[in-house]
C-alpha cells in the first residue's frame, strides 16, 4: 500500500539550526538524539583509497570517437590500478575477517575494523552492545524478463506487475514495491564490469560491459544518439530531434528566444523522455542542472546509459501519480517527441508538468505535431492549443530550425489574473489545502494556483544564477508554503562549508577526484550540495517524504532533488552514485524499517570501490559498521560522529558465502 502522504513538520521539530562546527568539534545533529563527546581530530586511514587518480576530474575538452585509442591505454591503466586493490569474488577482506558464520546467520563481533588513526566498530563506546544479527547475504532472485544486474526492487516487482487491473494510463512502469520480506538480497556485477571512466571523458564514451544493453544502437542508429565501437558505447549528442547535433539544438532554442538565458535565468531544467540524456549533458557546458527522466521500459537502459556517463537522471513516468518534485520547481521543463499524450485522460499529464513549472517558466516541445501536417499531427496540435490556453500558458515562440524541424515555447503565467478571468472553469482550480508532499499522491485533474506574494502580485523569479545559490526563498503553491528562518538557513551554509573544508576534504580517505555523481540522502537546505558547487560533480538531494519539507528551497537555489521514503528502494539503477551521504537519518529509519534493508539499497545504488559516508550518533555509526562490514566494506569511524566506508567488489556466490 502507498504511504500516505504527511504534512511538512516544522523545521525545529527535527531540524534544530546547525551552529558552524569548529575544526575540533561536531555540529549537533539533525535529531534530538545526544551525542557523546567528540574524540580529538584523528590522522586519517587510508580507505582502501584509489592507488592513483582515474585521470583529472576537471577541465580538459570532451573526447570523440577520433580518442579511442588514447582512451583504451589510458583506461587500462586505470584498470591496472584499480585491479591492483580489487577484491575478487569471494574473497573476504582482512576487515571482514573478524566475521563469525553460522549456519542461518551471521554474527558481527565488534572488532575493529580500521586502521591507524580511526576508531574501530566497538572501540571507545564504553560498554558491550548487542551484536546485529545479519542474515547471511545472497544474490537477489528476480523475475522474467528482469536482467539480475539491472535489479531495481520497486520497478521490477513481476508479481505485482501482473495483478494489475490496467496498464493504460503506464502503471506497469510506476512504483510496485515488495511488502514484507522486504529486499535483503544484494544484486550481482555484469560481467567484465570496470570503474567507470572519469569525467567528462565519460559524457562522450563508457564501458560496454557495465551497461550491456546494445537494442538503442539498433533501434536509434539513423538519430546519433549511441554507437557501440570497440570496448565502448560513444554518444555522438545527436537525439530524435537533433540528428545534427544537441549543441547546436540548444543554441537554436536561444536564438529564437534570447531571453532563456541558460546558466544565468534559466537553471533548473526537466527533460521528460530524455533519452540517453545528452540535452542535459550539453546543458552543463551552460551552468544549467537537469533532472533527465524516462521510466524503465523498451528504451533499454537509456537512464542507466545517462547515469554511467555522469549525467544527473532519474527512473519515472507520468502515469498516474505525481513525479516526487515540489510544486513550481523547475526553471524549463523540455520534450522532444517524448511520446507523452498530453492532452489524454483531461489533460492529467500536462497539468502535472504545469505543477512542477515555475511560474513564468518555459515549457519547450519539439515534437511531430509542432511542424508536420498529417491528420494526425495536426489533431494532436489542434488539441495542445485547446489544451495550453485554457491553463493560460502564453505561446512565446513557434519555429523550425535549418532541418525543419519545429519548436513551441509556451511560458506560464506569474500571476492569477487569467485563471479568474477564464469564461469556462475547464480544467477546475484546485480548492482546499492540503499541506501534502507529491509522495504516492494521485494526478491532479484541476489547475494549481501559483502562490501570491504578500503585495497581491505574482511570484517573482529567483535572482540569477549563481547568485541564488546562497539565498533562502521557497516559491510553491498556497497549498503547500512552507517557510524556514533565514537564521535556520545561514547557519546550515556555514555549517556545511565547514564541515567540507575542514573534514570531509581533509580527513576522509575519500579520493574526491574519482567522484562524480553524488546523493545527499537527507539534504535539508541542500548544504552539503552548495558547498560543493565548484567541484566537478553533481548531487541528487533527496528530502524524505516524512521530514520537513525542504526541497522546495533547494530548487530555489538552483540545485535538483526528489522526495523519497528510504524504507523502499530508490529510481535509479545499480551501480549508479559515486559517493552515498546520509546525515542524521539513520535512527528516524530503523524505528520503521531494517537496517539490514537500508544497507542493501546502499550496496545496490553504490559503484564498487566507491563511498559511503554516514554522520549520526555513535550507537547508529556502530551498528551500520557492522553490517557494512559483512559486505566487506573497508570502514572507518572518525571523530566518533563519522562513517566512511568503500564498497568492495565482493558478492557472494550461489550458496550465499
Amino acid at each position: 500500500a502507498s504511504a500516505p502522504p504527511q504534512t511538512p513538520l516544522p523545521v525545529s521539530a527535527s531540524a534544530p539550526p546547525q551552529t558552524p562546527l569548529p575544526v575540533s568539534s561536531p555540529a549537533p545533529p539533525r535529531t534530538p538524539l545526544p551525542v557523546s563527546s567528540p574524540a580529538p581530530p584523528r590522522t586519517p586511514i587510508p580507505v582502501l583509497a584509489d592507488a592513483s587518480p582515474h585521470g583529472t576530474a576537471s577541465g580538459g575538452s570532451s573526447s570523440s570517437a577520433a580518442d579511442l585509442p588514447r582512451l583504451e591505454a589510458a583506461a587500462t591503466a586505470d584498470d591496472a590500478d584499480t585491479n591492483a586493490t580489487q577484491l575478487s569474488r569471494g574473497t573476504q577482506p582482512a576487515a571482514a575477517a573478524q566475521v563469525s558464520t553460522s549456519v542461518d546467520t551471521k554474527e558481527i563481533t565488534t572488532g575493529v575494523s580500521g586502521g591507524r588513526g580511526a576508531e574501530g566498530g566497538g572501540v571507545g563506546g564504553g560498554g558491550e552492545e548487542k551484536p546485529v544479527e545479519v542474515a547471511s547475504w545472497k544474490l537477489c532472485v528476480v523475475g522474467k524478463r528482469v536482467e539480475p544486474a539491472d535489479y531495481i526492487p520497486c520497478l521490477d516487482n513481476v508479481k505485482a506487475v501482473k495483478a494489475l487491473k490496467s496498464i493504460r494510463h503506464m502503471e506497469h512502469r510506476e512504483r510496485h514495491c515488495p511488502t514484507e520480506p522486504r529486499s535483503r538480497c544484494l544484486v550481482p556485477l555484469p560481467a567484465g564490469y570496470r570503474l567507470p571512466l572519469p569525467w567528462p571523458r565519460s559524457r562522450d564514451m563508457i564501458w560496454y560491459n557495465n551497461v550491456p544493453h546494445p537494442k538503442l544502437v539498433e533501434y536509434k542508429k539513423d538519430q546519433n544518439w549511441v554507437r557501440k565501437s570497440g570496448n565502448y558505447f560513444v554518444f555522438p549528442g545527436g537525439g530524435t530531434q537533433f540528428k545534427a547535433g544537441v549543441t547546436r539544438y540548444i543554441r537554436f532554442i536561444e536564438q529564437i528566444m534570447p531571453q532563456i538565458k541558460w546558466g544565468t535565468h534559466a537553471r533548473t531544467v526537466l527533460d521528460v523522455g530524455c533519452g540517453v540524456a545528452s540535452f542535459g549533458g550539453y546543458l552543463l557546458d551552460r551552468n544549467v542542472i537537469t533532472m533527465s527522466i524516462a521510466p524503465k521500459d523498451e528504451h533499454e537502459a537509456q537512464i542507466q546509459f545517462a547515469l554511467e556517463r555522469g549525467i544527473p537522471a532519474f527512473l519515472a513516468v507520468i502515469g498516474t501519480q505525481k513525479l516526487p518534485f515540489p510544486d513550481n520547481s523547475f526553471d524549463v521543463i523540455h520534450c522532444a517527441r517524448c511520446r507523452v499524450h498530453w492532452y489524454a485522460d483531461g489533460g492529467k499529464p500536462l497539468l502535472e508538468l504545469n505543477r512542477v513549472l515555475r511560474p513564468g517558466g518555459y515549457y519547450i516541445w519539439s515534437a511531430t505535431p509542432v511542424y508536420r501536417r498529417g491528420k494526425r499531427d495536426e489533431d494532436d496540435w489542434n488539441a495542445m492549443v485547446t489544451l495550453t490556453k485554457s491553463i493560460c500558458w502564453r505561446t512565446v515562440v513557434k519555429s523550425k530550425d535549418i532541418n525543419r524541424i519545429g519548436v513551441v515555447i509556451y511560458q506560464k503565467p506569474t500571476s492569477n489574473s487569467c485563471y479568474t478571468e477564464r469564461k469556462n472553469n475547464e480544467p477546475p482550480l484546485c480548492s482546499g489545502s492540503n499541506g501534502h508532499s507529491p509522495w504516492y499522491t494521485p494526478l491532479d485533474s484541476c489547475l494549481l494556483l501559483p502562490a501570491l506574494s504578500k503585495s497581491g502580485a505574482g511570484n517573482s523569479w529567483p535572482i540569477s544564477w549563481p547568485e541564488r545559490l546562497n539565498i533562502r526563498s521557497s516559491t510553491s503553491s498556497e497549498n503547500s508554503s512552507t517557510w524556514f528562518s533565514q537564521e535556520n538557513f545561514d547557519s546550515d551554509t556555514k555549517n556545511w562549508n565547514g564541515l567540507i573544508s575542514e573534514v570531509y576534504s581533509s580527513e576522509f580517505a575519500v579520493n574526491w577526484s574519482s567522484i562524480r555523481n553524488v546523493m545527499d540522502m537527507n539534504a535539508g537546505f541542500g548544504g552539503f550540495a552548495a558547498s560543493l558547487i565548484d567541484r566537478p560533480l553533481w548531487v541528487m538531494n533527496v528530502v524524505p517524504f516524512d521530514q520537513p519539507d525542504t526541497l522546495p528551497i533547494i530548487f530555489n537555489r538552483g540545485l535538483i532533488g526528489v522526495y523519497h521514503d528510504w524504507c523502499e528502494s530508490f529510481n535509479t539503477y545499480p551501480r549508479t552514485y559515486d559517493l552515498l551521504h546520509m546525515s542524521y537519518l539513520l535512527q528516524s529509519l530503523a524505528n520503521r524499517c531494517d537496517i539490514i534493508e537500508i544497507a542493501a539499497e546502499i550496496d545496490r545504488i553504490l559503484r564498487p570501490g566507491r563511498w559511503f559516508v554516514l554522520q549520526d550518533n555513535i550507537g547508529m555509526i556502530r551498528k551500520m559498521d557492522r553490517v557494512l562490514r559483512s559486505l566487506h566494506y573497508k570502514t572507518a569511524i572518525m571523530r566518533r560522529q563519522f562513517l566512511v566506508a568503500r564498497k568492495s567488489f565482493w558478492r557472494p556466490d550461489s550458496t550465499g558465502s
